[in-house]
């Protein structure tokens, strides 16, 4: 192996393992506390098994909140990678009013902002309050926020996105394990079901630009609407 087969393998090993760490369950960002308002449509009895759960996420997966995430932490990270401080300004907006209720702000806010404060505390990049000191970094959603990421530690973005879109799958199949709707081995036949439409749409983000932006998952927007005056929840959201 010559020296540049073997550069070429550490950077890829190093760009997985953190992407691995970033996007993990245990990354201290709060993800476990949020289901995207799945807990309110379980409540409503629109999310009941795997059979309901299934389509419910392939939805927000090709028409919903993780195809507009892509295509913002895709943005975020062209904008990054420039260094077009008031390109990256304009995204985090964007990001932030696409929320479309006060709980999925918080939801989004939230782990954006505690993704940012982690890896500002322990996997910082070279100079990178060069890019950041410009951002209002309270209101950076999280897939803005590993799209920075990405960028400064010159993490591939078809990579990123790839783990991003695996990691929201895995978040929300957690959820709906904890909110007793499907079991752990329900949840990998999901997973296993769901893989080829979320690759699918993270190579579409990789090519798509903000105007490419919509979505069209009313239940799920509605559900998160309803969350906020639920009497009994396990979730913020």
């Amino acid at each position: 192996m010559d020296q540049r087969s073997s550069t070429r393998e550490a950077f890829q090993a190093r760009s997985q393992a953190l992407l691995q760490i970033w996007l993990s369950p245990a990354f201290p960002v709060g993800a476990f506390a949020y289901s995207h308002g799945l807990e309110a449509a379980a409540d409503r009895g629109w999310v009941a098994d795997r059979t309901s759960l299934e389509p419910w996420l392939a939805d927000l997966v090709s028409a919903g909140a993780l195809r507009n995430d892509l295509i913002l932490l895709a943005a975020a990270w062209r904008a990054a990678s420039s260094f077009d401080h008031a390109r990256l300004q304009e995204i985090a907006d964007l990001g932030a009013a696409l929320q479309p209720s006060a709980e999925r702000f918080l939801e989004a806010t939230q782990q954006g902002r505690s993704f940012l404060q982690q890896i500002a505390a322990a996997w910082p990049a070279p100079d990178p309050d060069a890019l950041m000191a410009p951002l209002d970094c309270e209101d950076v959603i999280h897939s803005v926020a590993v799209g920075i990421a990405a960028s400064l530690h010159d993490i591939p973005l078809a990579d990123t996105l790839r783990a991003y879109a695996m990691a929201f799958a895995g978040n929300m199949t957690s959820a709906a394990i904890r909110l007793s709707i499907i079991g752990p081995t329900e949840s990998q036949q999901i997973m296993a079901a769901l893989m080829p439409l979320l690759l699918a749409q993270a190579t579409a983000a990789e090519a798509a630009s903000l105007d490419d932006l919509g979505s069209a998952t009313m239940l799920s927007d509605l559900a998160s609407l309803f969350h906020e005056t639920q009497n009994t929840r396990l979730f913020r959201s």
